[in-house]
């Protein structure tokens, strides 16, 4: 309350600006040594030009030095896009969405004459279904009613719900989409058609079990990668987040406040069903992620270094870090070398925190290359390459970018 965060009660909370910002200011000292501070400092410097501490003292000073900034034509987003020199930013939306907000951006683009970021800079969306392939989640028949209105298609059929979604992923490569997305409770695959079409009819009804729902979202990914072999789309896949743990956080404030917590996943049986499908296909890519860091070197480098399709993906929320960058080039590269990896991407919701994100990301691959170079298992010239190739070539490479 005190942060300004409306609740789920309705109960009042701050809403003086400036005086949320002492309050923050006050107990910055609790993100010391984090990821968080590391990315806010560089932020606080290198893109608003503030090179002292933040503190009880020095809290009106940011936030009037922040405020005076942010109201410059230098730093709305499509001057802060070209300053970044953001070639790609994708964003994600439910096949139920509007690309309305793309097709208007991609209008905009050089009709005045202004350049966009980095080399073809542009701004493309990401097929994310999950609120379509959970029948437990409130609204699900709502929103296969509305993928049905939107496309045309047929959604009272299995049938007819795989063709909306396959006409809806043309809608989306209109937009700019590459990738699809994939936030599954696990990585479970099964690749059974006819169960999937007869959990669909029962979901509609309204009789669906809890086991059931749990399955149906492992049979659709098997169904999701048959269409990627169709379509071209990379399929990325990033299970193992327990959602809104914290009931009274949920409770208080709702869903994607910092409820959520990191759970085990297991990805070598539970991933088979679809490689064995796909897992070869030269039509085929997959990109795996993890909140569950002792699968680096059992499942995922092994996977990516035994399937063509497959590629370990960067280090994701909790494990975006330091550390947690270190560790994963440590756990993965002798099974998976550098070129089964995706290369670095964020994944920030904080726009400013772009340029942070990436150097903190190039400076640890960097250090680890280093390191390579000093024990003598890498030549000088090698790393120098290696490091560009992760941060920039792979990226573009792996999220076919590069049409």
């Amino acid at each position: 309350d005190e942060l300004g965060v409306p609740s789920a009660t309705g109960e009042p909370a701050e809403a003086d600006g400036r005086t949320i910002w002492r309050r923050f200011a006050e107990h910055y000292r609790l993100f010391r040594g984090t990821p968080s501070k590391l990315w806010l400092d560089y932020t606080f410097a290198e893109v608003f030009g503030i090179y002292k501490d933040l503190g009880p003292d020095t809290a009106d000073e940011f936030y009037d030095h922040l405020s005076a900034r942010l109201a410059e034509p230098a730093f709305r987003p499509r001057a802060l896009f070209d300053k970044f020199n953001i070639e790609v930013l994708a964003t994600t939306e439910s096949p139920v969405d509007s690309l309305e907000p793309h097709a208007a951006l991609a209008a905009l683009q050089g009709a005045d004459g202004r350049k966009w970021g980095g080399k073809g800079g542009k701004v493309v969306t990401t097929f994310r279904p999950d609120n379509l392939v959970e029948p437990g989640w409130p609204g699900w028949k709502d929103r296969v009613e509305q993928l049905a209105a939107i496309t045309g298609e047929d959604t009272a059929t299995f049938d007819g719900f795989l063709a909306a979604l396959r006409r809806r992923r043309q809608d989306f490569i209109a937009a700019g989409a590459t990738c699809t997305d994939h936030g599954n409770l696990t990585a479970a695959t099964e690749d059974d058609p006819k169960a999937a079409a007869g959990i669909y009819a029962r979901a509609l009804a309204g009789e669906v079990t809890d086991d059931e729902v749990l399955r149906f979202p492992a049979l659709m990914l098997v169904e999701f990668a048959r269409m990627s072999v169709d379509d071209g789309l990379v399929m990325q896949l990033h299970p193992g987040a327990n959602r809104n743990h914290n009931q009274w956080l949920y409770e208080g404030w709702g869903r994607d406040v910092g409820g959520d917590i990191p759970d085990a996943t297991e990805y070598t049986r539970a991933l088979k069903p679809l490689l064995d499908a796909f897992g070869n296909d030269p039509r085929f890519r997959i990109v795996l992620y993890t909140l569950d860091e002792t699968v680096f070197s059992r499942e995922i480098a092994p996977l990516a270094g035994g399937y063509s399709a497959v590629f370990a993906g960067a280090p994701w929320w909790f494990l975006d870090s330091p550390e947690g960058m270190r560790r994963f080039r440590e756990t993965i590269h002798e099974t998976a070398g550098f070129y089964n990896t995706a290369g670095f991407v964020d994944d920030t919701r904080a726009f400013c925190s772009i340029p942070a994100r990436h150097d903190l990301a190039r400076r640890i691959d960097a250090s680890y290359l280093a390191r390579l170079v000093a024990e003598h298992r890498m030549t000088d010239s090698e790393a120098a390459e290696t490091a560009i190739d992760l941060a920039y070539n792979l990226p573009r490479k792996i999220y076919g970018l590069e049409q």
